[in-house]
């Protein structure tokens, strides 16, 4: 999710030349990981028990949890955790039954992944890759992809729906966490003063920033934020071979002045249409 409220800059070269949005992105998760900011905290134990017992719920987005029907039984399921690393979804879908395989592109993020396999013996493994290639993977791997909002992190999504598209057998569930395209026409300084100013225009990056700008608001803890189009979130995903299931909508929640208004976040549930 967009992290808003990060400045600093550290040793982070935001200069256009010097900047891989990839690369950026890895070391910005790696010191969240670190840092455990508060919109990526671990689930804690009592949470992971309550899983065993049959008892969990995830949220892909801000604050709702997800519908239960969306999941349905999770045991025995091979789910993909789809740049999920950092202790949340898929320690709870492993406690809950699941074969959970944890994919992100942050080593720091899947290492909290793993120390939580480890401390309650779960059925979950770690691979460190790009969301939009998963070529460590074969085709059909997969009856669920589960993806917290995280396509906002890379300059384009459609890549990243058709390799969950071959990754998932044929019928499989692919649930994701969308950031809505509202949430980046208006000019931060101002919202965070609760005034909505449009300023920009959607797809949105990043990179387009004013250098001075760039400097001030990407740091250390800030991942590079590409605001996608609704044609590439959800048309997207119909031209990767998924038929749309179900949407929710959600919000910040908290103070955000957008929040008040409009659904921030989306929630989409596909299922993968028969090759």
């Amino acid at each position: 999710m967009r992290n808003r409220s990060q400045s600093a800059t550290d040793h982070f070269d935001t200069r256009l030349e010097a900047l891989d949005a990839t690369d950026f992105n890895r070391r910005a998760w790696d010191n969240i990981a670190r840092s455990r900011h508060r919109w990526f905290t671990p689930a804690p134990a009592d949470q992971i028990l309550q899983a065993k017992a049959g008892e969990f719920s995830i949220r892909l987005t801000a604050c709702k949890q997800i519908p239960q029907d969306w999941l349905g039984d999770i045991r025995g399921r091979r789910i993909l955790a789809l740049a999920a690393g950092g202790g949340h979804q898929g320690p709870i879908l492993a406690a809950a039954g699941a074969s959970v395989t944890v994919v992100d592109i942050s080593e720091g993020q899947l290492e909290i992944d793993q120390r939580m396999a480890d401390e309650h013996d779960l059925d979950l493994q770690t691979t460190r890759c790009d969301m939009a290639d998963l070529g460590h993977f074969d085709d059909a791997s997969f009856d669920m992809v589960i993806n917290p909002c995280s396509v906002n992190f890379a300059p384009d999504v459609r890549p990243i729906w058709h390799e969950t598209a071959r990754v998932l057998r044929d019928g499989g569930v692919m649930i994701a966490g969308l950031i809505q395209p509202v949430n980046y026409l208006f000019d931060e300084t101002a919202r965070d003063d609760r005034k909505l100013t449009v300023r920009f225009q959607i797809p949105y990056s990043d990179l387009d920033l004013p250098d001075d700008e760039r400097d001030r608001t990407i740091g250390p803890e800030r991942p590079i934020d590409f605001g996608h189009t609704l044609t590439d979130l959800i048309g997207g995903q119909l031209d990767a071979g998924f038929h749309l299931t179900a949407i929710m909508e959600d919000t910040w929640g908290g103070d955000d002045v957008l929040s008040e208004h409009i659904a921030t976040f989306l929630a989409t549930r596909s299922i993968r249409v028969p090759r």
